[in-house]
């Protein structure tokens, strides 16, 4: 062994699975220790997470935040085994392992009866795919059994109960495979070519995302993969690599390349990384191809930065992240992680007609409230409990407190037939529960429209239009129109097929309006453009009049555009709304919009639950604002359609 063991921990690495673990870690262990920042890094995560779900819009990037944690854990989880085999020569898979199911499993198996329970209690759309998610979460591959059932992170119309727990079946596929793999690292016996290999794996993962990435399409697969998405993972274990090697660090003596690095680079670089990531919680999008093909890279380079700078030896950044309130929420963060999303889909379940701004932020408000109690009542009795004693302890001080005191008894049964009453509650959710929500069969429906026969177009010659006179400003029919739109447009494609036979649909589920200028550019490359061209998003994010000026240069002078407004309980539609009537009011001559949202108004029994998406009822009321909205083109519009008796050949296709 050297005699510096902090000097290059790994050379020696060894392991003793079958070492009993004691219920309670004595005071030096490796768990025991930290680092100075992590917490406030995990405050900041956790906000920004906490944020982009329960204030649709208001931070567009705060799914960031997870990414964050994956760093901290890559981190944190490679410094305690360095550190356990350089203070204890060994490490203890079997140790590893108990401590990890102490820290994990408690609290997920109380937010599942619990909120299993809650979404019997009000049923429908909350309880889609139950089972499946159940499954997911007790056995760490939520995120795998997703992607099989081709289920959407993105998705408006489908919140399932327990979706954020992807992102912790990523990290415990990671605690079980990266200690194993560690060890088999240590066999390098060059420590470059170590560091070199993590950050190969690092590198790969990245490169799987950006190759497998294809813009427009849901990106639910790059995000949800735990081969695509542990590039944070490895750089946060690259990191740890980096630190346990240069420990102890003077920063005032000797002027070697690391420590002039460390002494006047690290810093300014870790503060301009925290505040890149601030930045990119509000800028970055995910539905933007850049978010997976370097974005999510960038923010995780940006966390490694951070951290390093903030675990410095008298950092100025770790005092800044110390501070006693982010400390105090990032000790919390696991369970206001675990709770905030389960929580809001059962708000916005019991809450389902609720549009405007004012009552969307109640609500998320109220998610909030109710998850930092849940969170806290975890933490203090659950959590904490189970990671000193372990869980033979806790039994064993139960029993202990059952035997000495009456009302300990009264408490420990009560709680006994609560939780069985839970768990029972949760297996008939899962008996129950249905296999697609209201908002899925119609999207479905309209998906399986698009792909059927296409519409009998009428031929100019037809009887039927022979017998109307002609038109000098005719409206425009289905063949004079190409629409592109979200999941909205695509459960109302049979319903607009039906009243506009021939027009052509390109509808995508979670499309946003920042993707319309790409779109249309490739359409119009691809010759696949026509007279009248219909826009049906902003349903799933804030729109820019820049990017609706770019909509219009790209269709150019000889094309009309409709735009489809908004009908959705987010807290971003009414500003869709105006932005697009201001738009149409600056360009009345070639853009009109489809007031869908005021035609449904009085109709929203016709919505799925989500109050979002229409059936073919709901969908008839959307071609019906469709249609008047073309009236009003070819009564103002300066760019004409065809009057079907000026040509006999075919319409566009």
């Amino acid at each position: 062994m050297p005699a510096d063991p902090l000097a290059d921990p790994m050379t020696h690495l060894t392991v003793q699975p079958t070492v009993a673990v004691a219920p309670a870690p004595p005071p030096a262990s490796p768990a025991s220790r930290r680092f100075a920042g992590l917490d406030g890094l995990r405050a900041i995560a956790v906000v920004t997470v906490l944020v982009y779900h329960l204030f649709p819009g208001v931070l567009p990037g705060g799914f960031i935040g997870v990414d964050i944690f994956f760093v901290i854990s890559g981190f944190l989880i490679t410094s305690l085994l360095l550190r356990e085999r350089s203070e204890t020569g060994r490490v203890d898979l079997r140790g590893f392992w108990t401590r990890r199911v102490r820290r994990l499993v408690p609290a997920i198996a109380a937010l599942v009866v619990v909120c299993s329970a809650i979404a019997l209690a009000i049923g429908g759309d909350v309880l889609v795919g139950l089972p499946r998610q159940i499954l997911g979460a007790s056995t760490f591959s939520a995120n795998w059994l997703s992607i099989a059932a081709d289920s959407s992170y993105f998705a408006q119309g489908a919140p399932e109960l327990f979706r954020n727990l992807w992102s912790l079946s990523v990290e415990e596929q990671f605690y079980l495979v990266w200690p194993l793999a560690l060890l088999a690292i240590a066999l390098v016996r060059n420590w470059g070519v170590r560091l070199a290999i993590v950050l190969g794996i690092a590198a790969a993962s990245a490169v799987e995302m950006a190759v497998l990435t294809v813009p427009g399409d849901d990106p639910t697969r790059v995000y949800f993969g735990s081969d695509t998405h542990s590039f944070g993972l490895a750089l946060g274990a690259a990191l740890a690599l980096l630190v346990a090697r240069l420990r102890p660090v003077d920063l005032d003596a000797g002027e070697t390349a690391g420590q002039v690095f460390a002494r006047r680079w690290l810093p300014p670089l870790g503060v301009a990384s925290v505040l890149g990531i601030v930045v990119a919680a509000y800028g970055m999008h995910d539905d933007a191809a850049f978010t997976y093909r370097g974005g999510l890279l960038l923010v995780s380079v940006a966390t490694a930065l951070a951290i390093g700078a903030a675990v410095l030896p008298g950092s100025g950044l770790g005092r800044l992240l110390d501070a006693t309130p982010l400390r105090w929420v990032g000790a919390r963060s696991y369970g206001l992680y675990l709770w905030h999303w389960p929580v809001f889909v059962l708000v916005c379940a019991a809450i389902p007609d609720e549009n405007d701004p004012q009552t969307a932020l109640i609500v998320g408000l109220g998610a909030l409230a109710c998850s930092v109690a849940a969170a806290l009542l975890s933490y203090r009795y659950l959590e904490q409990p189970i990671r000193r004693h372990g869980f033979g302890g806790v039994v064993r001080r139960v029993r202990m407190a059952m035997r000495v005191s009456r009302p300990a008894r009264l408490w420990t049964w009560a709680g006994t037939a609560v939780a069985a009453g839970l768990v029972a509650a949760t297996v008939a959710a899962m008996v129950v529960a249905p296999t697609a929500t209201g908002a899925e069969r119609f999207i479905q429906q309209g998906a399986a429209s698009l792909k059927g026969a296409p519409s009998p177009v009428p031929s100019p010659g037809s009887s039927s239009t022979l017998r109307t006179p002609p038109d000098p400003h005719p409206v425009a029919q289905g063949p004079d129109i190409a629409a592109f739109g979200d999941s909205v447009m695509l459960a109302s494609a049979p319903a607009l097929q039906q009243s506009l036979p021939g027009i052509r649909i390109d509808a995508v589920v979670s499309r946003q309006m920042h993707t319309a200028p790409d779109l249309i550019a490739a359409a119009a490359k691809a010759d696949a453009l026509r007279p009248v061209v219909v826009v049906g998003l902003g349903t799933n994010g804030s729109i820019s009049e820049d990017t609706l000026e770019r909509v219009l240069d790209e269709l150019g002078p000889r094309r009309s555009l409709v735009l489809v407004n908004v009908q959705a309980p987010r807290s971003w539609a009414p500003g869709v709304n105006s932005t697009l009537d201001a738009f149409a009011a600056k360009h009345p001559d070639r853009v009109a919009v489809a007031d869908w949202h005021g035609a449904i108004a009085g109709h929203l029994d016709l919505l799925a639950d989500d109050q979002i998406h229409p059936g073919m009822r709901g969908g008839a009321i959307y071609a019906d604002a469709l249609h008047r909205a073309l009236l009003q083109l070819a009564e103002h519009s300066t760019v004409r359609v065809a009057n079907p008796w000026d040509q006999a050949g075919p319409r566009p296709q």
